[in-house]
């Protein structure tokens, strides 16, 4: 059992992981203000003939409990207010071609919906934290296994998604995207940390798909509960948002100098960690 004064230190919790935490649930609030609405339809679900606790979504509650606990680890507002930005910033990009080619569509029929995106950083930090917790279990792996892995699990990948757009392949908007995620895959950098960012970005959208296609809050056009390229495409997601990020670091350290160097260095969740690694995150 872990005491009071012990689990944050354990969990490696800082003044930023309260912030964050605290900015998630006024994020989430505010999405209630101002689509109330949609809060109204949601709650209007609840059938009181039945018990109360049959009804609970025990999959969102679980899904939000255990991001909070993510968001919080190892917190720093220096690299965490990038990943931010550019999981937001790349989160409507994602939305708006999805919709816009109706590879799937919200049952707001909006494309993109604006509620959604607060959901992309939140998710991105979270697949931050996973990625660090990975590395730290499998650091042992040598690297020839992830030379062996790399292309079996991107260039299936990459396959999949060239067969679920393939109705959309005259859109302008999934040409960009095929493109992108070649770029990514033909330049990793570290393949271990690509591997790893993947897997973190993957597993965490499974709960997340699963949750979204079977509410219906969101449908793809192949009305699968979630279709697998979904999942695996939240991986792909987490690898463009780190390598956009790490771009972003890169230029500004060029002309700061090592002020914005010392940010790149980010530091693992636990001791002992492979720093080297993670400072590879996005190549």
């Amino acid at each position: 059992m872990f005491s009071r004064s012990s689990l944050p230190e354990t969990l490696r919790w800082t003044r930023t992981s309260y912030f964050l935490l605290s900015a998630f649930l006024a994020v989430i609030a505010l999405i209630i203000i101002v689509w109330w609405p949609l809060a109204q339809e949601y709650l209007a679900q609840v059938n009181p003939a039945y018990p109360i606790w049959a009804q609970v979504d025990w999959l969102l509650i679980g899904i939000f409990l255990a991001m909070s606990i993510l968001i919080m680890m190892g917190a720093d507002l220096r690299t965490d207010a990038w990943i931010v930005l550019v999981a937001t910033v790349g989160g409507l990009t994602i939305e708006a071609w999805g919709t816009q080619t109706l590879l799937w569509t919200y049952y707001t029929s909006e494309r993109p919906p604006l509620w959604i995106v607060p959901a992309w950083p939140i998710a991105t930090l979270a697949i931050d934290r996973i990625t660090r917790l990975l590395n730290m279990i499998v650091r042992r792996v040598p690297d020839v296994w992830w030379e062996r892995l790399f292309w079996p699990v991107l260039g299936g990948f990459y396959l999949l998604m060239i067969y679920f757009t393939r109705l959309t392949l005259n859109k302008p908007f999934t040409v960009a995207a095929l493109l992108l995620c070649a770029l990514i895959i033909l330049t990793p950098g570290s393949r271990r940390t690509t591997l790893l960012i993947f897997a973190a970005g993957a597993g965490l959208g499974y709960f997340l798909e699963l949750w979204g296609t079977t509410r219906e809050c969101w449908t793809y056009y192949t009305r699968e509960t979630p279709p697998l390229f979904a999942v695996l495409a939240h991986g792909m997601a987490a690898l463009a948002f780190a390598r956009a990020g790490a771009l972003v670091y890169e230029v500004l350290a060029k002309r700061a100098g090592a002020r914005w160097t010392r940010v790149l260095q980010k530091q693992t969740i636990f001791e002992g960690g492979d720093h080297e690694s993670i400072r590879e995150e996005s190549g």
